[in-house]
């Protein structure tokens, strides 16, 4: 669990943008957790500590921001990092699964050797933020798709006011560092 000093560095380096992208959203800005070297390492000692017990084989992130968390731990780790992306932006052969949008539906995929042959690969998921868990679901089927085996999946941030934690719950363990009521 988070410690209410390192929560407080952490939530302090995080800019709200309101309106953004449009009127009545508060945007959480994560560059200005990225760009604060004490924070982004606060965060990524806290990461590597809860983890780093778990025998896990891969860190998968969500495109684009679960990249950057993603792929510093599992280096941190020494693991191997395995992204998921938004379809049509990987160059190989993939499994994809859609998800809906509140007007339409889109898809994230991963590359079908993503855990290079290796059955039941233990992955950790991770992305930034987790509002309505249209991707994050979307995400946790897909490994669970290619042989992988999602055993929890972090996020940063939570929008405790919206359903997507009690969706991912019901496929995996979660963990949300910081809830937003």
């Amino acid at each position: 669990m988070l410690n209410s000093k390192d929560k407080e560095i952490i939530t302090a380096a995080i800019r709200d943008i309101h309106d953004f992208p449009e009127p009545g959203i508060v945007f959480k800005d994560i560059t200005t957790l990225l760009n604060d070297a004490d924070a982004y390492a606060t965060l990524m000692e806290h990461l590597y500590k809860r983890y780093c017990d778990y025998n896990l084989d891969y860190i998968a992130g969500i495109d684009a921001r679960g990249f950057i968390f993603g792929s510093a731990l599992a280096q941190m780790l020494h693991l191997g990092f395995v992204p998921i992306r938004k379809k049509g932006k990987l160059p190989h052969h993939t499994l994809s699964e859609s998800y809906d949008l509140e007007y339409g539906s889109d898809a994230v995929e991963i590359h079908a050797d993503a855990f290079r042959g290796k059955k039941n690969a233990k992955v950790l998921l991770i992305d930034d933020l987790i509002a309505t868990g249209g991707t994050a679901e979307a995400a946790v089927r897909l490994i669970n798709k290619s042989q992988g085996e999602c055993v929890e999946a972090c996020f940063i941030l939570g929008l405790d006011f919206l359903d997507g934690q009690k969706k991912i719950q019901q496929l995996t363990n979660i963990y949300t560092l910081i809830g937003i009521d």
